[in-house]
């Protein structure tokens, strides 16, 4: 049962105190959320948003249909997961870099092999990314949409494949990247690049979705970084 001192901590505390008390191992799966939420008191909204931080945070990941797991950097007295320590050498360009590389090929597919419901899952990420409060509600949506493109690609080695990338960009060091302001503008130049993503996935073309997912991952680079 929980004591009071556990219901003054703040979701993802609660969460990740759950994890770490619990004692799961790396490659250890989470109780389902519903159980997840009446253990912590949490509602699946609330509990689903500490899930969405510590997955940033590279404490969790998930597996669509499987479930949630612990990751290697669960444990800080623990070993790092080789992608947790690549992760940690490289920096925010060269994450970029791969990304480019990478990801339009991921689309080109997506385009070839996308369902009804990955469409929809990208849209559903689309918009709520457009209407997120803040940076860190739009970068899980974000998230979100990326990984749904890489599940329409219908391909489990790209699906694992972009999962590694992810599980590598959280480990890289961003805290030379800033932000100039608390939430993205309603002309944030990503909302039209996912837009344009999405549409050529739909319209089943291929080299348009490769275009436009280059397009977007080189406009984030700039944004970033001055370069491409």
């Amino acid at each position: 049962m929980r004591d009071q001192a556990c219901e003054t901590l703040d979701p993802v505390t609660r969460l990740r105190g759950f994890i770490q008390d619990g004692g799961y191992a790396s490659g250890g799966k989470l109780p389902p959320e519903r159980h997840l939420s009446d253990e912590l008191g949490l509602s699946r909204a609330t509990l689903r948003k500490a899930l969405d931080a510590l997955e940033r945070d590279g404490m969790i990941w998930r597996h669509v249909g499987k479930g949630t797991f612990v990751t290697d950097g669960a444990s800080p007295k623990g070993p790092t997961s080789p992608m947790v320590e690549l992760g940690r050498q490289l920096t925010p360009f060269r994450m970029m870099r791969a990304r480019l590389a990478i990801e339009p090929a991921i689309a080109r597919e997506a385009a070839v092999n996308a369902s009804g419901e990955t469409l929809r899952k990208m849209q559903r990420a689309i918009d709520r990314a457009k209407a997120a409060t803040s940076w860190k509600d739009y970068e899980a949506q974000d998230d979100l949409f990326h990984r749904s493109v890489a599940e329409a690609s219908d391909n489990l080695l790209l699906l694992t494949l972009f999962d590694q990338l992810n599980e590598v960009r959280r480990a890289v060091a961003w805290g030379s990247v800033t932000r100039e302001s608390a939430q993205p503008s309603p002309d944030h130049s990503s909302f039209a690049e996912h837009d344009a993503i999405a549409a050529a996935i739909s319209s089943r073309d291929p080299g348009a979705a490769y275009d436009a997912m280059r397009k977007h991952l080189g406009s984030v680079a700039k944004r970033l970084f001055g370069e491409v």
